[in-house]
C-alpha cells in the first residue's frame, strides 16, 4: 500500500491567513492548515484548527505594526513551535503578502526551517498593490529576495493584475481570485499524489521536478469539444495574474484527466501544445486518470521548472531609508541567516479567473 505524503500549508500574516482561511471553509482535502500570525484577535476569528502565535513576548499579540524587522523576530521567538508543525511533512506550502510586518518577515524564517526539516517548500505570495507606496513595495522585493533563499519554488500573484482581471468587481471576489492560485497549487499536487490513475504520477515526480529547481509554474485548464487537449493545455499554462510564464522551462510533469474516452492521443496534443510553448526541449513526465463525472471534458495539469531566473521589471524598486528603519541606506531587512540549505526557486501558477461562476473549473475538483 502506497503511503500518502504529507502535505502542510501555512497561511502567515493577515494576507496568508486570509487564503488559508478561505481553503479551509472551501473544504480543500488531503492536506493540514496552519495559521501564523502576530495579530491574536484576527486568529480569534479563523475556522483553522491549528493557529500559532508569533511573538508572544516581542509584539504581545498586537501586529507588527507593517515592520519586517518585529515579524522575524516574532518568528523566531516561536521557532520551537513551528519546527513541532513543520516536523514530518514531505511538503510545505507558504503563502503570505509580502509588504507588510508579518508575512515579509516571518514568512522567509519559517521556509528556512522547513527547508532544515526536509520538506519539499514552495511559497506562494503576492506582490503589494502600486499605489499602496514605495515602502511596501521595497519591502515586498526584500522580502522575496530573502524568501528565495530557502524555497525550492515559489510563486508570485501580483496584486496589480488582479485590477485588470476583476475590474470593478467586489473586493472579495479579487482576492479569492489571488486565493486560487494557492489553491489549485495545493489541490492539484495533492491530487497528483493521492488520486489513483491509469498512468500514475508519485511525491518521487513531483519531487524530482520541484526541488531546487528554479522558477517553476503550477498551472491547470479545462476544456471540451474537439480540440479539447490542446485548449485545456493551452489554459494550463497562462495566468494573468502571475510574473512569468512558462517559456524557458526544462522539465515538466503533465497529467491529463478526463472522462473514460480520454486518449493517448488527448495526451500527445496536450504535451506537443506545452512543449511548443516552453520552446521545444523540455524533459516529459506524464500521467492519465479517469474521472466519468468530467464525461466529454478535459483537464490538463502542468508543473513546470527549470527556468533561468530572470529579473523582473516589477522587483526593480529603488531601496529606501523606511525599510530598515535607520539611517543607513544600504541596510538590509534581513540579517544573514546562519543556513547551509540551497534554494534559489521559483514557482508560477496557471489559474481560472474566478472562484465562483467560472464553469471552466468544476466544483468536484476543489471539493472532493
Amino acid at each position: 500500500m502506497n503511503q500518502v505524503a504529507n502535505i502542510k500549508v501555512f497561511g502567515v500574516g493577515g494576507g496568508g491567513s486570509n487564503a488559508v482561511n478561505r481553503m479551509v471553509a472551501g473544504g480543500v482535502q488531503g492536506v493540514t492548515f496552519y495559521i501564523c500570525n502576530t495579530d491574536v484577535q484576527v486568529m480569534k476569528n479563523s475556522p483553522c484548527e491549528n493557529k500559532i502565535v508569533l511573538g508572544k513576548d516581542t509584539t504581545k499579540g498586537l501586529g507588527a505594526g507593517g515592520n519586517p524587522e518585529f515579524g522575524r523576530k516574532a518568528a523566531e521567538e516561536a521557532e520551537a513551535e513551528i519546527r513541532e508543525a513543520v516536523k514530518g511533512s514531505d511538503m510545505v506550502f507558504i503563502t503570505a503578502g509580502m509588504g507588510g510586518g508579518t508575512g515579509t518577515g516571518a514568512a522567509p524564517f519559517i521556509a528556512k526551517i522547513s527547508k532544515e526539516e526536509g520538506a519539499l517548500t514552495v511559497a506562494v505570495v503576492t506582490r503589494p498593490f502600486t499605489f499602496e507606496g514605495r515602502r511596501r513595495a521595497n519591502n515586498a522585493k526584500e522580502g522575496i529576495d530573502e524568501l528565495k533563499k530557502f524555497v525550492d519554488s515559489y510563486i508570485v500573484v501580483s496584486n496589480d493584475n488582479l485590477l485588470d482581471v476583476i475590474g470593478r468587481k467586489p473586493i472579495e471576489e479579487a482576492f479569492q481570485a489571488a486565493d486560487n492560485v494557492l489553491r489549485q497549487g495545493v489541490q492539484t499536487i495533492s491530487d497528483l499524489i493521492a488520486v489513483p490513475a491509469l498512468v500514475n504520477l508519485d511525491f518521487a515526480d513531483v519531487r524530482a521536478v520541484m526541488a531546487n529547481q528554479g522558477r517553476a509554474l503550477i498551472g491547470i485548464g479545462m476544456a471540451e469539444g474537439e480540440d479539447k487537449a490542446v485548449t485545456a493545455a493551452e489554459k494550463a499554462i497562462q495566468s494573468p495574474l502571475l510574473e512569468s510564464q512558462i517559456d524557458g522551462a526544462r522539465s515538466a510533469i503533465i497529467n491529463i484527466t478526463g472522462g473514460d474516452k480520454v486518449s493517448l492521443f488527448d495526451a500527445q496534443n496536450a504535451v506537443a501544445v506545452i512543449q511548443d510553448a516552453a520552446g521545444g526541449d523540455v524533459d516529459c513526465i506524464f500521467g492519465i486518470a479517469i474521472n466519468e463525472s468530467l464525461g466529454d471534458s478535459i483537464i490538463v495539469t502542468v508543473i513546470a521548472t527549470g527556468f533561468e531566473e530572470k529579473k523582473s521589471k516589477k522587483s526593480d524598486v529603488e531601496p529606501i531609508q523606511a525599510l530598515s528603519g535607520s539611517s543607513n541606506d544600504d541596510q538590509s531587512l534581513f540579517t544573514q541567516p546562519k543556513v547551509q540549505t540551497p534554494g534559489n526557486a521559483g514557482v508560477v501558477t496557471s489559474v481560472e479567473d474566478e472562484d465562483n461562476g467560472d464553469d471552466s473549473i468544476p466544483n468536484f475538483f476543489f471539493n472532493r
